[in-house]
């Protein structure tokens, strides 16, 4: 038994030196081919880098780091196409790796100092610079970039002792400075954007917040400050995209989330309130910009938007009185907003008015001067002013300018009644009724005729012998009538 089981145990120590032996002969050629290839790799990264061809040069020196992670150079070459693709966050751990394989490998440790530098890390890059004027003191641009660390470093201490004060001016001043050795940094650029936040510039503020979700991993904070900036300006849907960013990086962010709501809710009452304008239900729009006052009653913007774009529907509503209480509170409240001007003023229009539109529509041109819809409004309102000094067709029916046919013609006959020739016994009389007469059946005339009224609409008296050539028809018959003065026709007019 016993040598039996010795022959066991040497068969089996025999089987495993021979397994051993067959590893060691595969891994050998493993490793030759390999060497090989990572020669290759070397080689096409060197010329597709020559060639500008990035992309690519890096994936053969990728493949040349994983074939022999302990050459120093691989990762210096693959440090250097990441700094021509612009990407130094991923060039800075390949530099640390070849520093480490090599501590006296000066290149490198230049090219991490001014990485750090350029990324507000003055320690560190301060360390860097003074490890190579040790080993090279004769290195120019060492002995430069090391006297620039210490520039940064004293004006980092005095951008923060001035914030700290609440010189924000002053820290933004130094901050220019800080930001123009390491245009890097994200912890200056966010620094800044709070003094311009402070300073009531929140447009620089967005300048600055935009580059640090690039330059921080993670910056949720500041994708949520950009959304939160932009819903103060009234821009909904750039407020929107931003914290959507926000959200990317983590869906359960309670403050992302929370403001996400907010705007998202806001944002559609808004855009679905604009579509109910271009399909001209202006009153389902009214309620919707009332909605969006009470959903955000906080930030300004809104509440001024929705109270200019009430003004607005409410003239295009032609409700003329409404609508000049709503534009005037709108412009109490944007006194140099020249579309609330404009709608107020044909708002005065519709209220016969013309004297505060012309009014209205001149100080609009001083807010917007280059806007033909406001130039030619102002014409429009002073023909209409001019005219009504002569006669007002709606003025002399006793009607509104929107009125309709029907409300018209019922008008026409109370008054055709009332001033009657016949009604007057006295010569001096009949002929005031005659003039009147005479005036009521004009304005019925120009105003049931489409084309006519839309000419008196806009500031021109179709019956006015100024503005067309030899006389209308109603103008005709109207002279007829008033050299015959015969009951008869005056008896055909009634019965129009």
């Amino acid at each position: 038994m016993e040598a039996c089981r010795r022959a066991g145990v040497s068969g089996f120590l025999w089987s495993l030196s021979l397994l051993c032996v067959l590893l060691d002969l595969q891994l050998d050629g493993v490793l030759g081919a390999t060497q090989v290839e990572i020669e290759h790799h070397l080689e096409m990264g060197r010329k597709l880098l020559a060639a500008g061809q990035l992309a690519e040069a890096l994936s053969h020196y990728h493949s040349a780091v994983e074939g022999d992670s302990k050459n120093y150079l691989t990762y210096y070459k693959r440090a250097a196409v990441f700094l021509a693709m612009g990407k130094s966050k991923s060039a800075l751990p390949d530099l640390t790796r070849a520093i480490q394989l090599k501590p006296d490998f000066l290149a490198a440790r230049l090219q991490r100092g001014n990485i750090l530098l350029k990324q507000g890390n003055s320690q560190e890059a301060h360390e860097d610079f003074k490890i190579v004027l040790q080993r090279d003191p004769d290195s120019v641009e060492a002995h430069d970039q090391l006297k620039m660390t210490r520039e940064l470093e004293e004006l980092q201490e005095e951008a923060n002792a001035a914030y700290h004060q609440g010189d924000y001016s002053n820290t933004v001043h130094l901050l220019e400075r800080v930001i123009e050795i390491a245009p890097w940094d994200p912890e200056s650029r966010e620094l800044r954007a709070d003094c311009y936040i402070r300073m009531g510039d929140p447009q620089k503020a967005l300048q600055d917040l935009a580059p640090t979700t690039r330059l921080r991993n993670d910056n949720r904070a500041a994708f949520l400050k950009m959304s939160q900036l932009h819903y103060s300006l009234g821009e909904h849907h750039n407020s929107l995209n931003q914290i959507r960013e926000c959200l990317k990086l983590d869906q359960d962010d309670k403050e992302c989330l929370s403001h996400y709501r907010q705007v998202k809710r806001l944002s559609k009452q808004l855009d679905s309130a604009e579509e109910l304008i271009q399909e001209q239900r202006f009153h389902d729009a009214i309620e919707k910009y009332e909605s969006v006052m009470k959903t955000e009653p906080n930030v300004m913007y809104y509440t001024n938007l929705a109270k200019e774009r009430i003004c607005f529907c409410l003239v295009k509503e032609k409700l003329a009185l409404e609508a000049i209480d709503a534009c005037s509170e709108a412009h109490q409240r944007e006194p140099r907003n020249a579309h609330i001007l404009r709608d107020r003023a044909e708002a005065f229009i519709l209220n016969q008015d013309y004297e505060k539109a012309v009014d209205d529509y001149q100080e609009a041109r001083e807010f917007d001067g280059d806007s033909n819809e406001i130039r030619e409004g102002l014409e429009k309102a002073q023909r209409l002013l001019k005219l009504s000094r002569k006669r007002d067709y709606y003025k002399i029916l006793g009607v509104g300018r929107n009125a309709n046919k029907q409300e018209i013609t019922k008008a026409y006959r109370k008054l055709a009644q009332q001033w009657h020739p016949d009604n007057f016994q006295s010569e001096s009389e009949k002929k005031e009724a005659e003039k009147k007469f005479i005036d009521i059946a004009s304005a019925k005339e120009v105003l049931t005729d489409p084309e006519m009224r839309q000419k008196f609409d806009q500031g021109e008296d179709p019956l006015d012998p100024e503005n067309q050539q030899g006389g209308g028809g109603g103008q005709g018959f109207l002279l007829q009538y008033s050299k015959n003065r015969t009951i008869v026709c005056c008896s055909t007019l009634l019965k129009t």
